[in-house]
């Protein structure tokens, strides 16, 4: 009988974390471009993300709604665009996919920025929401293209390493998108037009680090892999994109990738609350001048913070249950803000400055946990030169809740969180009426976030008891150590 392997400390497991990352010195400079556009282009996509609902509201004078339905039509085509994107970044190549998706970018969002600097001009709400949606094939362009470009400059050994590196600079990106919004409406006390102005200068310099870092298209190998094997391993497939969605249907293992993608959409949902719902429910909660940026910053930081400190001990587990669980722990996230806001026991500004505190930590301990290796796991099961349509499909669960929580967004803000409530025929602001008691729970926000956070969980619990069925003929156990040559395996 084997005597079972010594359990490790945790310092010996964040060293070995630590280690890790040292077979990225493995990847070419071509990695590192892709890494610094990532952060880059993050930066300048969440920034526009968060803002826009508020935007197109204060700014270009839609209502709710009409904001909801613009941002619905961007996100929407967005979705359907992710189909496609996968493929066509299989098919022309990760530079020219790079080039068209930023240099669309950068054009359509010129364009914002000129239609919120011209009050003169007609109907400039529904002239930026046309715009948002012609931005749409750009982005899912983009999004495909970076994993696309993560699996392709690390090696087997260095992948692991390489699609946590990536998680950690688009949540730096994330970050710095929250603190620039504040930045600008706040300190230098710009109008929300100048965050689209933030996004042309960030579309330029990845356009030039393109340039400049990114030249090779082989698939990285392992130095030390035999001279045969790495010859095959080299060689980039681009097949017909008809011909790739042909045999992508026959595909047992991607059905099941699917059924997971769509049970999950309402955790995914949560993350789009915070650019959706929580600025403008924030702004009337705790007030005109409430930091909304920075309380959404707060995520993408402990992103930072936990891919350091908790990815050592996640990694220990299976990545099914690490999805399952963490995206549980996730759901959970909106249960501080669905509870009362006067058990808190501070002012209404206070309080909910509170609860979206704890809603954050929440909602980042999960995504940590479960987030990462979503991606990994696709990059690692799909066939080789169709990496793009299988990274692009892995995404559907983001871009379809957004398409989901775009349409409802304004009815949603309407029925549990609008600007102003009419009791008795007077009329007042929904922080007044919340403080002088004149609205029962179930018209209050905190019914909206309990609502939303039961749809969330009850998908995770659906997945948790189909876990044999989804994981049939799929590798799902705790991944190899990044030093060993095989694939890491999900």
């Amino acid at each position: 009988m084997t005597n079972p392997a010594p359990r490790r400390t945790a310092t010996e497991m964040m060293l070995g974390y630590f280690r890790d990352f040292g077979v990225l010195r493995e990847t070419r400079l071509e990695y590192w471009g892709v890494q610094l556009v990532n952060f880059l282009d993050c930066t300048a996509y969440f920034a526009i993300l968060i803002i826009a609902a508020v935007f197109l509201s204060n700014d270009l004078g839609l209502d709710d709604r009409a904001a909801g339905y613009a941002v619905t039509a961007f996100t929407s085509a967005t979705s359907i665009m992710l189909l496609f994107s996968g493929v066509t970044t299989d098919w022309l190549g990760i530079r020219r996919s790079l080039n068209l998706a930023l240099g669309g970018q950068l054009v359509l969002r010129l364009a914002l920025v000129g239609v919120g600097l011209a009050p003169g001009l007609p109907h400039r709400g529904w002239l930026a929401g046309i715009i948002l949606f012609l931005m749409a094939p750009f982005m899912a362009g983009i999004q495909t293209a970076f994993q696309s470009a993560t699996n392709r400059y690390t090696t087997r050994r260095s992948r692991s390493a390489g699609f946590n590196l990536w998680y950690l600079f688009m949540n730096v990106g994330a970050a710095a998108a929250g603190f620039s919004i504040d930045i600008v409406r706040e300190v230098l006390h710009l109008p929300d037009v100048h965050v689209f102005s933030l996004g042309v200068v960030c579309a330029v310099l990845c356009l030039v680090v393109v340039r400049l870092m990114i030249k090779s298209e082989e698939q990285l190998v392992s130095p030390d892999a035999p001279a045969e094997a790495q010859a095959v391993e080299k060689k980039v497939a681009r097949k017909n994109p008809f011909k790739v969605w042909r045999e992508l249907t026959r595909e047992p293992a991607l059905w099941r990738l699917l059924v997971l993608v769509a049970l999950i959409v309402g955790v995914r949902a949560v993350y789009i609350y915070l650019y959706l719902l929580m600025p403008k429910y924030w702004l009337r909660t705790i007030g005109p001048d409430a930091a909304f940026g920075t309380l959404n910053a707060i995520n993408p930081v402990g992103i930072v913070i936990g891919l350091i400190l908790f990815i050592p001990f996640a990694n220990k587990f299976s990545v099914f249950r690490m999805l399952v669980y963490g995206a549980m722990v996730s759901s959970l996230a909106l249960l501080p803000m669905a509870l009362p806001w006067t058990i808190y026991g501070a002012g209404i500004a206070r309080a909910h400055y509170l609860m979206a505190v704890l809603c954050m930590v929440v909602l980042t301990v999960g995504e940590v946990v479960w987030s990462p290796k979503l991606y990994e796991y696709t990059a690692v099961i799909a066939p080789k030169g169709q990496e793009g349509v299988y990274l692009g499909l892995s995404l559907l669960p983001y871009f379809l809740a957004k398409t989901m929580v775009s349409a409802l967004s304004g009815h949603l803000l309407e029925r549990w969180s609008p600007e102003k409530v009419t009791l008795g025929g007077v009329t007042l602001p929904l922080q007044q009426a919340m403080v002088e008691n004149r609205l029962d729970y179930w018209h209050r926000p905190e019914a909206m976030w309990l609502v939303l956070g039961a749809y969330a969980l009850g998908g995770c619990l659906i997945a948790a008891l189909l876990e044999k069925w989804l994981t049939r003929g799929v590798k799902v156990g705790a991944p190899e150590p990044a030093a060993a040559p095989a694939a890491d395996g999900p």
